[in-house]
């Protein structure tokens, strides 16, 4: 049996996504970074940059009340 076969849709939607947070991280990063006001500011920054789509999401669902 081919490994390929046992998958379900090509995979291609996994590219699509991994490229627009590997976008967005950089983005965030630069904002964050960009305004930092120390050292610790900065990796702070790096920190959230890392995990962006949980600071997009909370305020998402926030503003919808949910």
């Amino acid at each position: 049996m081919n490994s390929h076969s046992s998958r379900s849709g090509g995979g291609s939607a996994g590219g699509m996504a991994g490229g627009v947070y590997g976008l967005g991280l950089i983005g965030a990063a630069v904002y964050y970074i960009g305004h930092a006001a120390s050292l610790g500011d900065g990796v702070i920054g790096f920190l959230k940059a890392l995990v962006w789509p949980a600071f997009l999401v909370y305020h998402l669902l926030s503003s919808l009340n949910m």
